[in-house]
């Protein structure tokens, strides 16, 4: 891992408060109700790496995403890219540095502006920074849009609604792409897509990777999907991370029973394959406005024991560069 890395988070946290203010007035000392969507992140990325983020639906992936993109900021902790902490920027400062910083958004169709054609979707980021003549853009979208092998006379004076959701998807990467940025955060590209065009906007990523030199932060809530595009995964439950580990290490041996069990819900197509029964989970994910004492897992852990309840586990490197967060990690002999 760089000593200087690209970005940089540290006790990451966003809560939410659902509260009805009505009722809140009305009952007097009644306690808020706070969802802790995220509860003390730390993540450090270095240039030109692949980051995965994954975790079943609810624990917070999106928010981590949207909390570094300061979208909106949040409640607690820094967030460090190129040496600067964005909390800590004002209006246009941040407006400046977002340049450099993109998003690739879960829904590819809901995340372009029906009512805008292509040549002007992609070319809004360009706008908004204010480079570039109106030819000088014109010349940019074209580019960003062959990349991605879209054909520009064909599709920049079209609107969204006449492209399938892959096609979509191409826009969205061919807009993030248009300021050539140093950082790109994925936030489950590929969830809504058909798997045969989830291999094609996968494979697109790493060849842009590859051309522009980027930074990928990927989300996502599959770990069959991250497997071969990712450096390093991090494994997320209710608001907080449990693993962390390069890609390679990680799936042939997880040291936290959640990653277990979720390597053990991946799909096999081998008929005589059976998964070991013992990994897969049970229950329901705890609410994150009441999340349980200790280890938050321990409510689910098939190896869960008293001290799981009363004691949070500490984050340990349990072998060079793979960290858990475990009172009893899978290979111990505890």
């Amino acid at each position: 891992m760089s000593d200087n890395p690209l970005l940089e988070v540290s006790g990451l946290k966003r809560y939410f408060d659902v509260s009805a203010p009505w009722l809140v007035r009305a009952i007097e000392g009644r306690p808020r109700q706070v969802v802790q969507a995220v509860d003390g992140i730390d993540i450090r990325i270095a240039k030109g790496e692949t980051f995965s983020l994954v975790g079943e639906s609810g624990c917070g992936k999106s928010t981590v995403a949207r909390s570094i993109l300061q979208l909106p900021p949040p409640a607690g902790g820094s967030v460090i890219f190129e040496g600067r902490d964005l909390k800590s920027l004002d209006a246009e400062a941040l407006r400046r540095t977002r340049t450099r910083l993109h998003m690739i958004f879960q829904d590819p169709i809901s995340s372009l502006n029906p009512r805008r054609k292509v040549r002007d979707i992609v070319a809004e980021p360009m706008a908004i920074a204010g480079v570039g003549t109106a030819a000088e853009r014109e010349r940019r979208v074209r580019i960003a849009l062959e990349t991605v092998s879209l054909d520009p006379d064909r599709v920049m004076d079209r609107r969204p609604h006449e492209f399938s959701g892959g096609q979509c998807q191409r826009i969205a990467i061919a807009r993030a792409l248009i300021m050539e940025p140093h950082l790109v955060v994925c936030d489950e590209p590929v969830s809504a897509l058909d798997v045969s065009v989830r291999a094609q906007i996968l494979n697109l990523l790493e060849d842009m990777k590859a051309r522009y030199g980027l930074t990928l932060l990927f989300i996502s809530h599959d770990l069959a999907v991250v497997k071969n595009i990712s450096d390093r995964v991090a494994v997320m439950y209710l608001g907080r991370l449990c693993e962390l580990a390069p890609s390679a290490r990680l799936y042939q041996a997880p040291h936290h029973p959640y990653t277990a069990a979720l390597m053990a819900a991946i799909p096999v197509m081998d008929p005589d394959r059976r998964h070991d029964p013992s990994r897969l989970l049970v229950g329901e994910l705890p609410s994150p406005m009441n999340p349980p004492s200790g280890c938050r897992f321990r409510t689910r852990c098939p190896r869960a024991a008293a001290r799981c309840a009363e004691i949070e586990p500490t984050w340990q490197e349990a072998e060079p560069g793979h960290f858990v967060a475990c009172h009893f990690p899978l290979g111990s002999s505890t």
